[in-house]
């Protein structure tokens, strides 16, 4: 009679666990600044952060990766990097790859046209990309990552640069396949792989906002799914305030706001009463083996 006991309540476990609502919280652009690096941390030690994107060729990655390495919970992916788009600090890239850069040699800012930068975007140069300088760039990059993190479980793009062609998100899908580490920011299809569907929070909201907003989805959340919620967590003051570009100026109180959102109790204790499971990208890539 225990035994049948036992064996009914680890059902239950199960049945429960299959239907909880799943959140996967990602913090994106770590190594891209101090700032940025210590809120993103902060986001997973005292926070809801699962999943952290690495910016390998930003100049503050090597201290990302000790904090990395000092949090090894906390799952990692490239977050691979085909543009620049700060005005006042700049990265390169890894490789020589004059159709993916400026005069100066760094990186395009955009991927998309923006009005206050003609002629800056991926997009509006796509027919002078050199494919073969894409990958050369790719590789570099998920090498690099895999020597400097052996860990990473996954891909992701910065700035949607995958959406530029068919052929370069054809081309992400296959060196994904080739290192055996999904790319989650390209075909759709990957992330219908792995079950995931977008939190219900609309962008471009004011810091408050988005806090108001986030914690009413978390009442929205349906049992049995997983959600993805992304977002670029900083510490603001100085040096965050000079980070930015025309049209997004207020990149130190915004970026702060998302700190204070992701490491805020109170979200935290909503979380745990509603009995959302917090993963991460390694999680669902894990159980899909």
């Amino acid at each position: 009679m225990k035994k049948v006991i036992i064996s009914f309540l680890l059902c239950l476990c199960c049945v429960s666990f299959s239907y909880a609502q799943r959140l996967l919280v990602r913090a994106d652009d770590i190594g891209s600044a101090h700032a940025a690096n210590v809120a993103i941390i902060k986001s997973y030690t005292d926070g809801i952060a699962r999943s952290a994107e690495l910016m390998i060729v930003a100049p503050w990655t090597p201290e990302a990766v000790k904090m990395l390495k000092d949090n090894p919970g906390f799952d990692v992916g490239l977050h691979i990097t085909l543009t620049s788009e700060w005005e006042n600090i700049k990265w390169r890239p890894l490789t020589h790859c004059p159709s993916l850069t400026d005069e100066d040699g760094y990186f395009l800012p955009f991927t998309f046209p923006n009005p206050a930068h003609p002629g800056k975007s991926m997009m509006e140069r796509k027919e002078s990309i050199k494919l073969s300088e894409v990958e050369a760039e790719l590789r570099a990059q998920i090498e690099l990552t895999k020597q400097m993190i052996p860990t990473v479980t996954h891909l992701s793009g910065h700035m949607g640069w995958a959406m530029v062609s068919p052929e370069i998100s054809a081309l992400a899908d296959r060196l994904a396949d080739e290192y055996h580490l999904p790319f989650f920011d390209g075909n759709p299809a990957v992330g219908q792989k792995y079950g995931l569907a977008g939190m219900p929070v609309p962008w471009g909201l004011s810091p408050n906002e988005r806090e108001a907003g986030f914690i009413n989805a978390l009442d929205k959340l349906e049992k049995g799914k997983t959600y993805l919620y992304v977002e670029h967590p900083a510490v603001g003051g100085e040096e965050m305030k000079a980070f930015g570009h025309k049209g997004y100026e207020n990149v130190s109180e915004d970026r702060q706001g998302v700190m204070d959102m992701f490491t805020n109790p109170a979200i935290r204790e909503i979380i745990q009463k509603k009995g959302i499971e917090l993963v991460s990208y390694g999680d669902l890539i894990r159980e899909n083996k």
